[in-house]
């Protein structure tokens, strides 16, 4: 913290004594109408908002570095903050200026974080904002995470730590709250660092304090919610459970009502994907650009709110595995999309409801204005008519929302009788309050709009009392309200008027009902302001007791968008329903890729069939040329399997789907520079992690696994991978497998469950076409060339590669016995000397090593290991 070597102000003195107690974090200080910053806050943060740095004293021995910014454009300010990753704490005046003795009192009234972001300006509509704690203990890695902005605190435990890494990749946490020196801190440090931007806090053991977390937990949440539960047998969890709800506490300075139920978070009951898989099947970002178009959510969302986008982004992370659960779901869109006019009734209702979640968030944490209670308002408004038209619909899902919305008439009613339709952002100016609702706040705005009319009357009252008809009623600055009596008249003056100033040729004068009138008129705006900031903070408390019954209907309505939305795209895009079993076959017929249909394609988009299973076609393997449409195929099929376990329908003519626990999809890998790690090592670790946990109900997808390394080693790791997974504990597991390696086909000869398919060409005089098909059999060509042609590589080198291409296939040698494949073809009247060959077998590979080995150069060990080496490569020959 800054230290001075001068004298500084009592204002610059509270600055510095509250800086202390938030080092780590800005400092926003509210002097009158801006956020101020000073010192080293003011030197970097001027650079980071690009705002002005000036200072105090300018040019004096006690000048101080300055920046700030008005406190309505806070928001905006604070939202840059936050997403460079500072912690930001709000200090604001705590006492009117004009009534403050000496320093205006002044203390932080909240801390803003990644994760404890509130303001709907900062925060992404439809995707949840979560703080998380995580503890380890001997025996299992517990997390508690909170969505402070819609009241949601989940709780999950994990065995084993790639486990608990895997599921905190896939919840994404904004802030992570973590013990400091610990072997887990090291393990997410490193692991979350690599994947997304997450702010990380190493707190002390105390933090995590058991005694402290089950006191918390008991004065925060019921004893029987939370034996219910089984959390305060679970000490992963409940320590990591205190340590996240002390957090909120510190560093939100107000009740946390919101908070009213823990809910577990358990993987064995939904489809797991890793984040890996999330990112190469494009579920929720595309590769290419890390942009929200163009992926899986972006197309399939078509929810009217925030909430229902939400609730739609969950069921797409976390799809269900139960046969039951998923039929009543797809019953439910079924009967929404069936009826396409009641769809778009419900749908023009869910248009006008604002976010019921986060305004719940905001009122019961003091911190929702005039504004946020009209659109609570606007919302609720329109609850009976959903209900109403929703009632008739014979899905047993829909019926138990229709059961469970709460119309909240009584709160409608009360914002309606209280608040003016359009009421201004500050709580401190007034203008909230509707007229007739408080008969004292009536008065102080008809002394104030009224004065004019009450002087006239006061001014007629009295001429007619002291019959002085030029007696006047006035007002000036200096005396205030006054009575005027000409001196000709002062014996008239009754004996209750008090002299108040001589004029030449009048005296002025005052009574009783006029002093205690000024005192009221002078008064009454700011007793305006003051009874209704307090009126509107009753009605607000009135609606924040009233929070469980808020955030239960906003999940009832955030249920009945996102299943509008799916019978939405369902109607739109002719998707299918798709027919759910416990069996392990999945058929599809005329199966879409969801995102790549609705691209512009000059050719329309191919549709192709799949039938996959436990017995003859356990492991497709899928050949064909570079661009023919491979991978489109594979991830298509897992994009259709996990939309169907979500709930939706699917974009295929049918589809029959044996539920899949966990989908596990090896496409394409980048290398890793910060972590020194090459392509190949990032696809052999994925490679790992999928064999590591795949089950017999699992659903692979691989891509040109073993093309990072030497075309040997590549294939023999490919074609060990293939094995392994056909012959997965005697029943396999379903896999699609994309190759180049078209050796892979000769699996049908040795396992019976491979299936081989290709996609159909079509070629005519030079030209290749890629029919898009998928069609039974194998191909050994790749029509590599055709696509570099294509790309717009020079005829030139085109034709060079063809004639090497050529020399390939025929296999012709030298009378050396060396490949002739990389020789040019002679030219007329210039014969060209051969090359050396550029790509070689087994054979040649072994003699060329034996030719340019340097016996001198090494060691006798190595010697010996590389003849060992030499022996098994032979043996393999022979």
């Amino acid at each position: 913290m800054t230290t001075t070597s001068f004298p500084i102000t009592p204002a610059m003195q509270q600055y510095m004594d509250i800086k202390k107690e938030y080092a780590d974090a800005v400092l926003l200080f509210r002097m009158g109408d801006f956020y101020e910053m000073f010192f080293e806050d003011a030197q970097t943060i001027s650079q980071v908002l690009e705002l002005t740095l000036t200072s105090r004293n300018k040019g004096k021995e006690d000048s101080i570095p300055l920046c700030g910014f008005p406190y309505h454009a806070a928001s905006g300010y604070i939202a840059k903050l936050i997403s460079k990753g500072f912690k930001v704490a709000i200090c604001e005046q705590l006492e009117d200026p004009k009534l403050a003795k000496g320093v205006v009192k002044r203390d932080v009234i909240r801390v803003v974080t990644p994760g404890l972001v509130m303001d709907d300006s900062n925060l992404n509509p439809k995707e949840n904002n979560f703080l998380a704690a995580v503890f380890a203990t001997k025996n299992c890695y517990g997390t508690a995470f909170v969505d402070l902005s819609t009241g949601e605190f989940w709780i999950s435990e994990a065995g084993d730590l790639e486990k608990f890494l895997s599921e905190l990749m896939t919840l994404k946490f904004r802030e992570l709250i973590l013990l400091e020196n610990s072997s887990l801190r090291d393990a997410v440090h490193q692991q979350v660092g690599d994947l997304f931007s997450c702010r990380i806090n190493d707190f002390p053991a105390e933090y995590f304090d058991l005694e402290q977390a089950k006191e918390l937990l008991t004065k925060q949440f019921s004893e029987a919610h939370l034996l219910e539960l089984g959390i305060l047998a679970k000490e992963g969890i409940l320590r990591a459970s205190g340590a996240v709800l002390r957090y909120i506490c510190d560093t939100q300075k107000s009740e946390v009502g919101h908070l009213k139920r823990i809910d577990w978070y358990q993987s064995n009951s939904v489809l797991i994907m890793d984040e890996v898989g999330r990112r190469n099947l494009e579920i929720f970002a595309t590769l290419a650009e890390g942009s929200a178009k163009g992926s899986l959510f972006h197309v399939i969302d078509e929810t009217m709110t925030s909430m229902g986008g939400r609730k739609l982004r969950w069921w797409m992370t976390y799809p269900l595995v139960h046969s039951q659960e998923i039929q009543e779901r797809l019953l439910s869109v079924a009967a929404l999309k069936n009826d396409h006019l009641l769809r778009k009734n419900i749908r023009q209702d869910l248009a006008r409801i604002y976010d019921l979640e986060r305004l719940g968030s905001r009122v019961v944490m003091n911190i929702a204005n005039a504004r946020d209670l009209v659109a609570l308002k606007n919302s609720l408004e329109m609850i009976p008519g959903i209900k109403q038209k929703i009632a008739p619909v014979d899905a047993h899902l829909i019926r138990r929302i229709c059961d469970g919305l709460d119309e909240m008439r009584d709160l409608y009613e009360l914002i309606d009788h209280a608040i003016v339709a359009d009421p201004p952002m500050s709580l401190r100016e007034g203008g909230m309050i509707k007229k007739g609702y408080d008969e004292k706040l009536d008065r102080y705005i008809s002394l104030s709009q009224n004065a004019k009319q009450w002087i006239a009357a006061l001014e007629a009252q009295e001429k007619q009392r002291t019959g002085i008809n030029s007696l006047k009623v006035g007002f000036n600055n200096v005396f205030g309200y006054y009575i005027e009596v000409s001196k000709a008249n002062s014996s008239f003056v009754p004996g209750d008027y008090v002299r108040k100033q001589t004029l030449v040729n009048a005296e002025r004068y005052i009574n009783d009902e006029l002093k205690k009138y000024e005192y009221e008129v002078l008064n009454a705006e700011d007793a305006r302001r003051e009874r209704e900031y307090q009126l509107f903070v009753e009605v607000r408390e009135k609606i924040a007791s009233s929070i469980v019954r808020i955030q239960k209907t906003a999940t009832f309505l955030a249920e009945v968008d996102a299943l509008a939305s799916l019978a939405e795209v369902a109607e739109k895009y002719h998707y299918c329903c798709p027919v759910i079993h416990a069996g392990h076959q999945i058929r599809i017929t005329d199966g879409r890729h969801p995102v790549i249909e609705r691209m512009p394609l000059p050719e329309g988009f191919v549709p192709n069939d799949l039938s996959i299973d436990l017995k003859n076609n356990r492991l497709l393997v899928i050949t064909g040329p570079n661009m023919a449409g491979k991978s489109t195929y594979i991830r298509q099929i897992a994009l259709i399997v996990l939309l169907a376990q979500m709930g939706s329908f699917v974009p295929a003519a049918e589809a029959h789907i044996g539920v899949v626990d966990k989908i596990f999809a090896r496409i394409g890998a980048a290398d890793n520079l910060s972590r020194g790690q090459s392509t190949f090592m990032i696809e052999m670790a994925e490679v790992a992690h999928i064999l590591k946990n795949v089950t017999s109900r699992s659903l692979v997808i691989l891509d040109e696994v073993g093309r990072g390394t030497s075309t040997f080693d590549g294939l023999s790791i490919a074609w060990a991978v293939a094995e392994h997974l056909h012959d997965f504990q005697e029943t396999g597991v379903r896999t699609l497998f994309a190759t180049h390696y078209h050796q892979l086909t000769e699996l049908t000869a040795t396992r019976n469950g491979v299936q081989n398919y290709t996609i159909a060409v079509k070629e005519k005089d030079d030209q290749v076409i890629f029919l898009r098909k998928i069609i039974p059999g194998g191909t050994n060509r790749s029509y590599g060339i055709h696509v570099a042609k294509i790309a717009g590589v020079h005829d030139t080198v085109i034709q060079r590669a063809n004639e090497i291409l050529e020399n390939i296939e025929t296999g012709e040698l030298d009378v050396a016995g060396k490949p002739r494949f990389a020789r040019k073809k002679e030219v007329k009247g210039n014969r060209q000397q051969a090359q050396m060959s550029l790509f070689a077998d087994e054979k040649d590979i072994l003699l060329q090593e034996l030719h340019t080995l340097d016996i001198n150069a090494i060691t006798p060990l190595e010697g010996m290991n590389r003849l060992e080496e030499w022996k098994r490569r032979i043996a393999r020959l022979l």
